[in-house]
Protein backbone atom coordinates (compact mmCIF):
# COMPACT_ATOMS: atom_id res chain seq x y z
CA UNK A 1 0.00 0.00 0.00
CA UNK A 2 1.22 3.52 -0.78
CA UNK A 3 2.74 5.93 1.67
CA UNK A 4 2.04 9.65 1.97
CA UNK A 5 4.60 12.15 0.70
CA UNK A 6 5.45 15.64 1.91
CA UNK A 7 4.43 18.89 0.27
CA UNK A 8 8.14 19.71 -0.15
CA UNK A 9 8.71 16.56 -2.16
CA UNK A 10 5.61 17.25 -4.26
CA UNK A 11 6.83 20.72 -5.18
CA UNK A 12 10.37 19.55 -5.96
CA UNK A 13 9.10 16.66 -8.04
CA UNK A 14 6.90 18.80 -10.24
CA UNK A 15 9.40 21.62 -10.60
CA UNK A 16 11.87 19.04 -11.89
CA UNK A 17 9.31 17.66 -14.29
CA UNK A 18 8.53 21.15 -15.58
CA UNK A 19 12.14 21.58 -16.63
CA UNK A 20 12.44 18.16 -18.19
CA UNK A 21 9.29 18.19 -20.28
CA UNK A 22 10.71 21.02 -22.37
CA UNK A 23 12.35 18.20 -24.28
CA UNK A 24 9.32 15.98 -24.65
CA UNK A 25 5.95 15.86 -26.41
CA UNK A 26 6.65 19.30 -27.86
CA UNK A 27 5.87 18.92 -31.55
CA UNK A 28 2.67 18.22 -33.41
CA UNK A 29 2.48 14.88 -35.16
CA UNK A 30 -0.10 13.17 -37.36
CA UNK A 31 -2.47 10.82 -35.56
CA UNK A 32 -1.18 7.28 -35.26
CA UNK A 33 -3.34 4.26 -35.93
CA UNK A 34 -2.82 1.92 -33.01
CA UNK A 35 -4.85 -1.17 -32.20
CA UNK A 36 -6.59 -0.52 -28.90
CA UNK A 37 -6.05 -3.09 -26.20
CA UNK A 38 -9.22 -4.50 -24.69
CA UNK A 39 -9.84 -3.39 -21.13
CA UNK A 40 -13.55 -4.16 -21.13
CA UNK A 41 -14.73 -6.55 -18.42
CA UNK A 42 -18.49 -5.97 -18.61
CA UNK A 43 -18.55 -4.05 -15.31
CA UNK A 44 -15.91 -1.34 -15.42
CA UNK A 45 -16.11 1.89 -17.40
CA UNK A 46 -13.31 2.36 -19.94
CA UNK A 47 -12.45 5.80 -21.31
CA UNK A 48 -10.32 5.94 -24.46
CA UNK A 49 -8.42 9.00 -25.68
CA UNK A 50 -10.03 11.65 -23.51
CA UNK A 51 -8.38 14.79 -24.85
CA UNK A 52 -6.71 17.09 -22.38
CA UNK A 53 -5.42 20.57 -23.14
CA UNK A 54 -3.84 19.61 -26.45
CA UNK A 55 -3.34 23.24 -27.53
CA UNK A 56 -0.89 24.05 -24.72
CA UNK A 57 2.87 23.61 -24.93
CA UNK A 58 5.87 23.84 -22.63
CA UNK A 59 8.04 25.22 -25.43
CA UNK A 60 7.91 28.01 -28.00
CA UNK A 61 7.47 27.47 -31.73
CA UNK A 62 5.35 24.33 -31.63
CA UNK A 63 3.00 24.09 -34.59
CA UNK A 64 -0.64 24.46 -33.59
CA UNK A 65 0.20 25.03 -29.92
CA UNK A 66 0.72 27.93 -27.55
CA UNK A 67 3.34 28.10 -24.83
CA UNK A 68 1.30 28.54 -21.64
CA UNK A 69 0.20 26.61 -18.54
CA UNK A 70 -2.08 23.66 -19.23
CA UNK A 71 -5.73 24.25 -18.42
CA UNK A 72 -7.12 21.80 -15.89
CA UNK A 73 -10.17 19.71 -16.65
CA UNK A 74 -12.52 17.78 -14.39
CA UNK A 75 -14.19 14.40 -14.73
CA UNK A 76 -17.29 12.97 -13.04
CA UNK A 77 -17.06 9.18 -12.83
CA UNK A 78 -20.78 8.42 -12.58
CA UNK A 79 -21.76 10.48 -15.63
CA UNK A 80 -18.52 10.22 -17.65
CA UNK A 81 -18.69 13.98 -18.16
CA UNK A 82 -15.61 16.13 -18.75
CA UNK A 83 -15.73 19.79 -17.69
CA UNK A 84 -13.39 22.74 -18.22
CA UNK A 85 -15.25 24.92 -15.72
CA UNK A 86 -12.55 26.50 -13.53
CA UNK A 87 -14.83 28.58 -11.32
CA UNK A 88 -14.50 28.25 -7.56
CA UNK A 89 -18.17 27.35 -7.36
CA UNK A 90 -17.65 24.36 -9.61
CA UNK A 91 -14.38 23.25 -8.03
CA UNK A 92 -15.94 23.27 -4.56
CA UNK A 93 -18.95 21.26 -5.73
CA UNK A 94 -19.38 17.50 -5.96
CA UNK A 95 -19.83 17.70 -9.73
CA UNK A 96 -16.42 16.14 -10.34
CA UNK A 97 -14.30 13.31 -8.91
CA UNK A 98 -10.96 13.64 -10.74
CA UNK A 99 -9.08 16.80 -11.71
CA UNK A 100 -6.45 16.44 -14.45
CA UNK A 101 -4.01 19.28 -13.77
CA UNK A 102 -0.54 20.69 -14.27
CA UNK A 103 1.88 19.80 -17.09
CA UNK A 104 0.16 17.67 -19.74
CA UNK A 105 -2.77 17.31 -17.31
CA UNK A 106 -0.91 14.35 -15.82
CA UNK A 107 -1.24 15.30 -12.15
CA UNK A 108 -4.58 13.74 -11.18
CA UNK A 109 -6.28 14.96 -7.99
CA UNK A 110 -9.35 13.58 -6.25
CA UNK A 111 -12.08 15.94 -5.03
CA UNK A 112 -11.14 16.40 -1.38
CA UNK A 113 -12.45 19.49 0.36
CA UNK A 114 -10.14 18.98 3.34
CA UNK A 115 -6.81 18.76 1.51
CA UNK A 116 -4.63 20.84 -0.79
CA UNK A 117 -5.85 20.72 -4.37
CA UNK A 118 -8.58 22.03 -6.67
CA UNK A 119 -11.40 20.95 -4.33
CA UNK A 120 -10.02 22.52 -1.16
CA UNK A 121 -12.74 24.19 0.88
CA UNK A 122 -15.52 22.28 -0.81
CA UNK A 123 -17.69 19.36 0.21
CA UNK A 124 -15.81 16.61 -1.66
CA UNK A 125 -14.96 13.43 0.26
CA UNK A 126 -12.45 12.12 -2.26
CA UNK A 127 -9.43 10.03 -1.31
CA UNK A 128 -6.91 7.97 -3.24
CA UNK A 129 -4.34 5.32 -2.36
CA UNK A 130 -1.99 3.31 -4.56
CA UNK A 131 -1.77 -0.48 -4.60
CA UNK A 132 0.79 -2.53 -6.51
CA UNK A 133 -1.63 -5.12 -7.83
CA UNK A 134 -3.38 -5.81 -11.12
CA UNK A 135 -6.71 -4.04 -11.51
CA UNK A 136 -8.74 -7.25 -11.47
CA UNK A 137 -6.97 -8.41 -8.30
CA UNK A 138 -8.05 -5.37 -6.28
CA UNK A 139 -11.34 -6.54 -4.82
CA UNK A 140 -11.85 -4.59 -1.58
CA UNK A 141 -11.45 -1.01 -0.43
CA UNK A 142 -9.85 -0.60 3.00
CA UNK A 143 -11.70 0.76 6.01
CA UNK A 144 -11.85 4.51 6.47
CA UNK A 145 -9.04 4.57 9.06
CA UNK A 146 -6.62 2.91 6.63
CA UNK A 147 -7.82 5.20 3.85
CA UNK A 148 -7.08 8.27 5.94
CA UNK A 149 -3.59 7.06 6.80
CA UNK A 150 -2.56 6.20 3.24
CA UNK A 151 -4.41 8.93 1.34
CA UNK A 152 -2.23 10.54 -1.35
CA UNK A 153 -4.66 13.20 -2.57
CA UNK A 154 -3.26 12.85 -6.10
CA UNK A 155 -1.44 10.55 -8.52
CA UNK A 156 1.37 11.83 -10.72
CA UNK A 157 4.95 11.12 -11.72
CA UNK A 158 6.71 8.33 -9.85
CA UNK A 159 10.45 7.91 -9.43
CA UNK A 160 12.60 5.30 -11.19
CA UNK A 161 14.42 3.00 -10.50
CA UNK A 162 13.41 3.43 -6.83
CA UNK A 163 9.67 4.11 -6.93
CA UNK A 164 7.86 5.99 -4.20
CA UNK A 165 4.73 3.94 -4.95
CA UNK A 166 2.62 7.03 -5.41
CA UNK A 167 2.49 7.73 -9.14
CA UNK A 168 0.85 6.27 -12.21
CA UNK A 169 3.78 6.60 -14.62
CA UNK A 170 7.55 6.79 -14.74
CA UNK A 171 9.29 9.57 -16.64
CA UNK A 172 12.47 8.38 -18.30
CA UNK A 173 15.39 10.80 -18.14
CA UNK A 174 16.99 8.86 -20.98
CA UNK A 175 14.13 8.78 -23.49
CA UNK A 176 12.04 11.70 -22.18
CA UNK A 177 8.94 9.56 -22.46
CA UNK A 178 6.21 8.86 -19.92
CA UNK A 179 5.95 5.13 -19.21
CA UNK A 180 2.72 4.01 -17.49
CA UNK A 181 3.31 1.75 -14.50
CA UNK A 182 1.90 -1.72 -15.02
CA UNK A 183 -0.17 -3.27 -12.26
CA UNK A 184 -0.47 -0.02 -10.32
CA UNK A 185 -4.09 0.39 -9.26
CA UNK A 186 -5.61 3.25 -7.29
CA UNK A 187 -8.37 2.69 -4.77
CA UNK A 188 -10.50 5.79 -4.55
CA UNK A 189 -13.33 7.36 -2.65
CA UNK A 190 -15.47 9.60 -4.81
CA UNK A 191 -16.60 13.12 -4.00
CA UNK A 192 -19.89 11.62 -2.83
CA UNK A 193 -18.20 9.06 -0.58
CA UNK A 194 -18.53 5.90 -2.67
CA UNK A 195 -15.65 3.47 -3.08
CA UNK A 196 -14.05 2.45 -6.33
CA UNK A 197 -10.85 1.58 -8.15
CA UNK A 198 -9.04 3.34 -10.96
CA UNK A 199 -6.38 2.37 -13.46
CA UNK A 200 -4.68 5.24 -15.29
CA UNK A 201 -3.44 3.50 -18.42
CA UNK A 202 -1.92 6.01 -20.82
CA UNK A 203 -1.35 9.66 -21.67
CA UNK A 204 -0.59 9.07 -25.37
CA UNK A 205 -3.13 9.08 -28.18
CA UNK A 206 -4.33 5.65 -29.25
CA UNK A 207 -3.08 3.97 -26.05
CA UNK A 208 0.00 2.49 -27.73
CA UNK A 209 1.49 -0.52 -25.89
CA UNK A 210 4.89 1.18 -26.12
CA UNK A 211 6.03 4.60 -27.29
CA UNK A 212 9.42 5.26 -28.84
CA UNK A 213 8.48 8.45 -30.70
CA UNK A 214 9.28 11.58 -28.70
CA UNK A 215 6.55 13.51 -30.51
CA UNK A 216 3.62 11.13 -30.07
CA UNK A 217 0.40 13.17 -29.58
CA UNK A 218 -0.46 13.92 -25.95
CA UNK A 219 -2.29 14.38 -23.65
CA UNK A 220 -4.99 11.84 -24.53
CA UNK A 221 -6.02 9.80 -21.52
CA UNK A 222 -7.02 6.16 -21.46
CA UNK A 223 -8.22 4.89 -18.09
CA UNK A 224 -10.76 2.57 -16.54
CA UNK A 225 -12.62 2.51 -13.29
CA UNK A 226 -15.30 0.80 -11.24
CA UNK A 227 -17.38 2.49 -8.54
CA UNK A 228 -19.43 0.40 -6.13
CA UNK A 229 -22.85 2.01 -6.19
CA UNK A 230 -24.27 0.20 -3.14
CA UNK A 231 -21.88 2.05 -0.83
CA UNK A 232 -19.97 -1.06 0.21
CA UNK A 233 -16.21 -1.68 -0.02
CA UNK A 234 -16.66 -4.50 -2.55
CA UNK A 235 -14.59 -3.74 -5.66
CA UNK A 236 -14.64 -7.17 -7.30
CA UNK A 237 -14.68 -7.13 -11.09
CA UNK A 238 -14.20 -9.97 -13.59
Amino acid sequence: MAITISNMYKRAQWHCLAAIVLLTMACKKDNNNVTKLNYEDGVSTVIYDLAGDTEASVADGVEGKERRPFKSFYFKLSTKLQSWDSSNTFKKSNNWDLAFTDIYNALVYVNNGSAEGPGKGGSGKGMIIAVDAAYSKVTTAPDDAAFETANLNFAGWDQYPQPYNTGWYFYSLNTHLAVPIKNRTFIIRTADGKYGKLELINVYQGNPPAVTDLFWPAPYFTFRYFVQQDGSHNLKTP
